[in-house]
């Protein structure tokens, strides 16, 4: 994903930006995995960071992320994996 923005920016400003405010919502995650919001899917929250969506799920030993979300993409392309 940060590759992609750095690409897309010709910077790698806001990807540096946004890796640092994923790096401080997942360790805040790690202590508190039930802040996200729940969705639909049975064990899948939703933690928003920005204009992203982090989709992830809690295990017993761990947090398994499955799709970082774009919020200015296609709701109908969402694919939770």
């Amino acid at each position: 994903m940060l590759d992609f923005y750095t690409e897309r920016n010709k910077s790698n400003t806001f990807s540096k930006n946004i890796y640092k405010k994923f790096n401080k919502e997942l360790s805040l995650l790690i202590k508190q995995p039930e802040i996200g919001i729940k969705t639909d899917l049975e064990f899948i929250r939703g933690l928003i960071v920005d204009e992203f969506i982090l989709f992830y799920e809690i295990s017993s030993d761990k947090i398994i992320i499955h799709t970082i979300w774009d919020c200015k993409q296609n709701p109908n392309d969402l694919i939770i994996k």
